[in-house]
């Protein structure tokens, strides 16, 4: 007596209840991403394993908090009664408000080379770099991630400022266009510390060189004075300083002031690009 034939794997797990697509992934594997579809899918994979670690751990973000509102409640509202500054007829806590936002993002964004020597030290670096992840796609990850922590951030700060009277605009494009230039800049500065940590290769070295650089991206653009008010050697620094061209957007969609929306967002997207390239070069080198 033959036997009856085998009901079709699809047929069987349309009696188990299964729908069409699940059951074809009992008999075979998904088909792996290719082409140009695999860059966005590790880049958002590596994004999102950043950001997991917030769910475990906002103590930063509340600490990171601290310093913004105190720049915003004394220096900001004391050089408003001052008016030594000259701010083009606003008061100086609105002008300063949009520096601030730039300040915090950058200072989260510039130390996360240490996280990236950490990993390497942990022996997790070593790991993600056998997988078939590119190492471009480690590193936007990272950088995006950054921005994105960088984007809390600023929303912070934000909110502090509307309580504090300062008079920002709530056009959704325009806060977008902010969200915008928030995560580019901070992709670019936290690719510039990765940059660092590949050249540095220790924590120790990677502080000193952030420690150092900060402070002079920060007073050498226009977060708390306008460049007319440089001397000739520091508006030479502005200008070859991303920082400078985020403050004057984050100014001109806030606040409304005359800004170089075009050229500043070109800055950016460049500055994150070479970022993101630089410190891929680097990544094996950190690695050994």
């Amino acid at each position: 007596m033959s036997e009856a034939p085998a009901a079709p794997p699809s047929a069987s797990a349309d009696r188990a209840g299964l729908p069409g697509g699940a059951a074809s992934l009992l008999v075979r594997p998904p088909q792996p991403r290719a082409g140009w579809r695999l860059l966005p899918a590790r880049v958002a994979a590596m994004c999102a394993v950043e950001l997991q670690k917030l769910r475990h751990d906002r103590t930063e973000l509340y600490t990171r908090a601290v310093q913004p509102a105190l720049w915003l409640l004394i220096f900001g509202q004391t050089f408003t009664r001052i008016r030594a500054i000259p701010t083009g007829g606003i008061p100086y806590i609105d002008y300063l408000a949009p520096g601030i936002i730039a300040q915090s993002a950058m200072f989260i964004a510039i130390f996360y080379g240490i996280q990236i020597i950490w990993e390497r030290d942990a022996g997790i670096l070593n790991k993600l770099l056998v997988t078939p992840t590119p190492r471009s796609a480690l590193i936007t990850g990272k950088a995006f991630a950054a921005g994105l922590k960088s984007l809390v951030q600023a929303v912070v700060v934000i909110v502090i400022a509307a309580i504090l009277g300062v008079a920002l605009t709530w056009n959704p494009l325009k806060l977008l266009g902010v969200a915008v230039a928030v995560v580019l800049a901070a992709a670019f500065f936290s690719c510039l510390s990765m940059t660092i940590a590949g050249i540095v290769l220790s924590r120790d070295r990677l502080m000193g060189f952030g420690q150092a650089i900060t402070m002079p991206l920060f007073f050498g653009s226009n977060a708390l004075y306008p460049v007319s008010v440089m001397p000739g050697w520091l508006q030479a620094v502005s200008k070859v300083n991303p920082l400078s061209y985020q403050v004057d957007a984050l100014r001109g969609l806030l606040l409304g002031t005359p800004a170089h929306l075009a050229t500043d967002f070109a800055v950016l997207v460049v500055a994150a690009l070479l970022g993101i390239a630089a410190a891929s070069s680097l990544l094996g080198r950190l690695a050994r």
